[in-house]
């Protein structure tokens, strides 16, 4: 039986039937732990913990970031300076001697020697071909005896009209033996006058039979040979001077508009192409040529080197306008944002945004004339879109 404070076996918990067979055997029961004594060590757990955990890490500092160095190179930079700016037109075409003759035969004959040839250098007066004179000199002395007579007959003419003028004073011949007196001394005189110019004639085919140049220059084209017979007015030789040669160019209809006579010409020609040569607008044709939109300009180039040849291919540029001491930046320099143009300056290290205000486009827009920069400032010159106004730069060399 049990008493009346104990649970009956079928209502006690493992531990209590635990100790009920611990006093049976008569050992002491097992003593309950209390909620306090197991909230005591949890608290000494906590503590124990704490002292004994490791020191937490000390707080790692993070280092800025350092900014990007852009590298420049010196050829994408430029040193703004006063320049003289000019406005060109582009012209093409080929070179001709400016001075150039066809000497031609004044004297018909057999040619007895031809002196010089093609590429010869000549002086004026130099004797180029001979013509056989024998022909030549027999017309002379036929028309010289021709007009001898004719002025023997005109003396003797003259005297009758005196005598006859002398008789008609005292009334001793009639009017009109005066008069054909006088009509057939004025017929000889006339026809003596026409003799006189044919011996002229003559005189001049024979010093016509040795053929001289015109001019100082040079033998282009020979068209002779010894022992030919030629007529008045054969073609025999061109010679050309190339002291001065003609720059025989074509530029567009538009353009042309620009150009005027004495305007400055720098020419460069094929094969010449490390050198320029200085010219000047002569003339400008006002009609375009025919069937195209092109029009004829001549210009006159000194070549007293003799560098320059008839027929090279040359290429002009012509000097319609030009401005001194302007201030101005290559197109691709210039920049734009909401508040306006500008440039990037370079300021120690660091680009700077310069305002500018463009003015005149030049060399047909590739320079841009600007206010706002001053002469010895560098600006960033070629178009690097990565660059921006604060950036900062080294300039290294190319």
């Amino acid at each position: 039986m049990t008493t009346a404070h104990e649970k009956p076996e079928w209502a006690q918990s493992k531990r209590e039937k635990e100790n009920a067979r611990r006093v049976a055997e008569g050992l002491k029961p097992k003593r309950r732990i209390g909620p306090w004594i197991v909230l005591g060590l949890i608290v000494i757990g906590g503590v124990v913990f704490f002292v004994t955990r490791p020191p937490a890490p000390a707080p790692v500092e993070v280092a800025e970031e350092a900014p990007v160095v852009r590298q420049l190179l010196a050829s994408e930079t430029m040193e703004i300076a006063p320049q003289l700016l000019r406005q060109t037109v582009r012209v093409t075409g080929s070179l001709v001697p400016s001075k150039q003759a066809v000497v031609a035969a004044q004297a018909a004959g057999r040619v007895l020697s031809v002196a010089v040839r093609p590429g010869d250098s000549v002086k004026e007066g130099q004797v180029l071909v001979e013509i056989d004179p024998a022909n030549l000199s027999l017309q002379l002395a036929q028309q010289r005896a021709t007009a001898d007579a004719t002025r023997a007959q005109l003396v003797s003419s003259q005297q009758q009209l005196e005598r006859t003028e002398e008789l008609a004073r005292q009334g001793l011949t009639s009017p009109s033996a005066l008069e054909q007196a006088r009509s057939a001394t004025a017929a000889l005189e006339a026809n003596m006058t026409a003799l006189s110019s044919a011996v002229s004639v003559a005189e001049l085919a024979l010093s016509n039979a040795t053929v001289r140049a015109p001019m100082d220059g040079v033998v282009s084209e020979r068209s002779v040979e010894a022992g030919q017979t030629i007529a008045t007015g054969t073609a025999l030789f061109t010679v050309v001077n190339l002291d001065d040669m003609e720059f025989q160019a074509s530029g567009s209809v538009t353009s042309s508009a620009l150009v005027a006579p004495g305007q400055a010409v720098d020419v460069t020609a094929t094969g010449l192409a490390n050198q320029t040569f200085e010219g000047k607008v002569s003339r400008v044709n006002p009609v375009a040529a025919t069937g195209t939109r092109t029009i004829p300009i001549y210009v006159l180039i000194n070549n007293e080197a003799g560098l320059l040849r008839g027929g090279m291919f040359a290429t002009g540029q012509i000097t319609v306008s030009e401005k001194a001491d302007a201030i101005a930046v290559p197109a691709t320099a210039l920049r734009e944002d909401a508040e306006g143009e500008f440039v990037l300056k370079l300021d120690n290290g660091t680009l700077a945004r310069q305002a500018v205000e463009p003015g005149e486009a030049w060399s047909r827009g590739a320079i841009v004339e600007v206010t706002g920069l001053n002469a010895g400032d560098v600006i960033v010159s070629a178009p690097l879109t990565e660059l921006t106004a604060g950036s900062a730069y080294e300039t290294v060399e190319d």
